[in-house]
C-alpha cells in the first residue's frame, strides 16, 4: 500500500484512524461517514468493490451477473508462489472471487450495466476473468439497450496470465466499440490506481471520463518512469489533475458527487435521446 494510504492506529487502546498524508487522527465513524475520504485534507482512500457499489446505486438494486466465472493457471505459472496460491490469498485478502465485481443495477432511477474493480484482488490486475466479465456486462447494456458505467482500479494486466491478459486489451476495447456502434453511452470512473493495461484500453475510450482527486491514471507510474529515462518527472505526473489540463479526463470530482453527477449524466446520455 502506498505510503500516502489510510491505516489504523497502531495503539490498540485507540481505534481512531491515521492518515498517513496529515498525519491527523480520523474518527472511524467520520471516515466511513465521508466515504474513507479523509475530512482533513481530502485524501481519497482506497475503496472496495462492493463499498463502491453501495454508495454509487440504489438500495437494493445491484445483480450480480458473470459472478461463476472465476481464474484458473492456464500456464501453470509459478514466480515465487503458484498461481492458484496467489488467487487463494487474493480471494481470503478480498473477499472476492475475481478483480472486478459485475451486474445490472440502478443510478438515480436509470437502469445500467455496471462494473467496479477492486484493486485488493491482485492490485486489481486484468486477467481473462477481468476481461470476460466486462464482455458480459457490454453484451447486457447492448441487449437491454442500458448505459455501461465501470470504476477502473489497476494495476494493469495480470503478468501470470502472460498473452491471455494483454489479449484483454483488444477484447475490451472491441466490446466498447460496438457499444459507440449502438449509440449506449458508457461512462467511467477513475480511481487511484488506474495504471497499465487498462489505463490502455476500456478506460480511456468511454464518452465521459470522471476521475476522483489525486488518482494516478497512466501507464508506467513516476517511479518506473524515472528509473527508465534516468531523469525526474514533474510532481503531478501521472495524476488526475495533470490529465484535466491535457484533457485525458472530463471531470474531476469528490467521491460524494459521483453518484449525484453519474445520474445527471445518465438523464442527458438516455439512449431514447439518442
Amino acid at each position: 500500500m502506498s505510503e500516502n494510504s489510510i491505516e489504523k492506529n497502531s495503539d490498540k487502546t485507540s481505534e481512531k484512524i491515521i492518515c498517513r498524508k496529515c498525519k491527523k487522527e480520523i474518527e472511524p465513524e467520520d471516515f466511513l461517514i465521508n466515504l474513507k475520504v479523509c475530512p482533513n485534507c481530502n485524501y481519497h482512500d482506497y475503496m472496495s468493490a462492493m463499498e463502491r457499489i453501495q454508495a454509487t446505486c440504489d438500495h437494493g438494486s445491484f445483480v450480480e451477473m458473470a459472478g461463476e466465472i472465476t481464474s484458473f493457471d492456464v500456464l501453470d505459472f509459478y514466480d515465487l508462489k503458484p498461481y492458484n496460491d496467489r488467487l487463494s490469498e487474493a480471494k481470503i485478502k478480498s473477499g472476492l472471487n475475481e478483480a472486478i465485481v459485475t451486474g445490472e443495477a440502478a443510478i438515480g432511477g436509470h437502469r445500467v450495466s455496471i462494473g467496479v474493480m477492486d484493486f485488493n484482488f491482485m492490485g486489481g490486475s486484468m486477467g481473462s476473468v477481468v476481461g470476460e466479465r466486462i464482455k458480459v456486462i457490454a453484451d447486457n447494456s447492448i441487449n437491454r439497450k442500458i448505459p455501461l458505467v465501470i470504476f477502473a482500479a489497476s494495476g494493469g494486466a495480470r503478468m501470470q496470465e502472460g498473452i491471455m491478459s494483454l489479449m484483454q486489451m483488444a477484447k475490451t476495447v472491441s466490446c466498447i466499440n460496438r457499444l459507440h456502434e449502438e449509440k449506449i453511452p458508457y461512462f467511467c470512473v477513475i480511481t487511484n490506481p488506474t495504471t497499465g493495461g487498462v489505463s490502455a484500453s476500456f478506460a480511456t475510450v468511454a464518452d465521459i471520463i470522471i476521475s476522483e482527486p489525486g488518482a494516478l491514471f497512466c501507464f508506467a507510474g513516476p517511479r518506473v518512469v524515472e528509473q527508465t529515462i534516468k531523469k525526474s518527472v514533474p510532481a503531478d505526473f501521472g495524476l488526475a489533475e495533470r490529465n484535466l489540463k491535457n484533457g485525458q479526463v472530463d471531470m474531476i470530482l469528490e467521491r460524494r458527487e459521483i453518484k449525484v453527477t453519474l445520474e445527471k449524466l445518465l438523464l442527458l446520455f438516455s439512449p431514447a435521446v439518442l
